[in-house]
């Protein structure tokens, strides 16, 4: 009877042990010598698979996405401020923003503490109509006023930066 050959092994002193088990699995068996023919193979496919797995881990999260393709719709900008009786701005006052030709308004814009407003409106062109009015509280200085009211129309032509004016009377 023959005896069967173990597979040789090249051992490398100078590696350490875990690189030791991975070259010791890696030796090239001939295929005399392996009698299913079945093991190296599927070794060598995990190999690929673990390989291929601990370098997407190595990859950060987005290399691969594509940014974000936001983009914003293009705006006009309506700004303005609103003055007092007194030629000062108001703070607090609701102005109202609508399209010419239309009663009720689409936007609405509070004046900050210096008394001006912004807006952003849909780009191209269009007419506006911009309208505030302001009851002043009894411990205001424009409390000698029932109601102070202002309106205005502006146009915006495009993509622009459109400012005006309110004057409370």
């Amino acid at each position: 009877m023959k005896r069967k050959k173990k597979p040789r092994t090249v051992i490398i002193p100078r590696l350490s042990r875990r690189a030791l088990r991975s070259h010791i699995l890696l030796v090239a068996i001939p295929s005399g010598e392996n009698p299913s023919g079945r093991f190296l193979p599927k070794f060598r496919t995990l190999l690929i698979l673990l390989s291929a797995l601990f370098c997407w881990w190595l990859v950060p999260p987005g290399a691969f996405a594509r940014p974000p393709e936001h983009k914003e719709k293009p705006y006009a900008l309506i700004f303005g401020t609103v003055w007092g009786p007194d030629n000062r701005g108001v703070a607090g006052v609701q102005v109202k923003i609508a399209l010419a030709g239309k009663k009720r308004a689409k936007w609405e814009a509070i004046s900050n503490r210096i008394g001006e407003f912004e807006q952003r409106v849909p780009a191209g062109k269009a007419e506006y109509l911009l309208w505030c009015e302001f009851k002043p509280p009894k411990d205001s200085k424009y409390h000698n006023y029932k109601r102070l009211r202002a309106e205005t129309t502006i146009q915006v032509q495009n993509e622009e930066r459109v400012d005006t004016g309110l004057h409370l009377k």
